[in-house]
């Protein structure tokens, strides 16, 4: 089975980072929205904004495999440059944090700004900047620590890793925001 998804994700990397983003992305927004509102809510009404939801979600996963081959090689020309660590040359962990770390803080912004415009079209709701804030926040406190691990693993696994880690993300700012509105 293993041996089956690996050759998939080799002979496919764009198909299958579409189909797992959109997939495990969209569940937790599922998740996150049933521990918002306290029961499930499909982005109603009609099942075409779920859809789009999903469209959304696969399209930034072909711009997460691109952006992953794309830092990968960023921090391993900085380190060749010797303007970055020596360390992420040779610690598959330390190499995973770099990538990882830059990544979030230099992608990462953009990446949430236009899933949150696309998010907001889709829902035909305004910016709210605030929770905007929230979730640039949350490269901090969550994305970078989880890549570090994702960017560890090989690069057949990591967005299958990262789409799983999206999914975690939507159940704890579902419930933050659940406990929030609840206090």
């Amino acid at each position: 089975m293993v041996e089956r998804y690996i050759s998939l994700v080799r002979s496919y990397p764009l198909w299958t980072s579409a189909v797992q983003v959109a997939l495990l992305s969209t569940f937790g927004e599922i998740l996150a929205a049933r521990f918002r509102r306290g029961e499930w809510y499909f982005f109603t009404p009609g099942v075409h904004r779920l859809m789009f939801k999903m469209l959304a979600w696969g399209f930034l996963g072909i711009v997460l495999e691109y952006a992953f081959v794309g830092f990968g090689g960023f921090v391993d020309t900085i380190v060749k440059r010797g303007i970055w660590f020596q360390l992420a040359g040779s610690s598959v962990f330390f190499r995973g944090f770099s990538v990882s770390l830059f990544l979030n803080l230099l992608f990462g912004p953009v990446l949430v700004l236009f899933h949150r415009l696309c998010d907001n079209a889709i829902e035909r709701k305004p910016m709210a900047w605030k929770s905007l804030q929230s979730a640039w926040w949350s490269a901090i406190w969550f994305w970078i620590p989880v890549h570090s691990v994702t960017f560890s693993l090989p690069p057949e696994f990591q967005i299958g890793f990262a789409a799983f880690w999206s999914m975690v993300a939507g159940l704890i700012l579902g419930y933050f925001a659940h406990t929030k509105e609840a206090a």
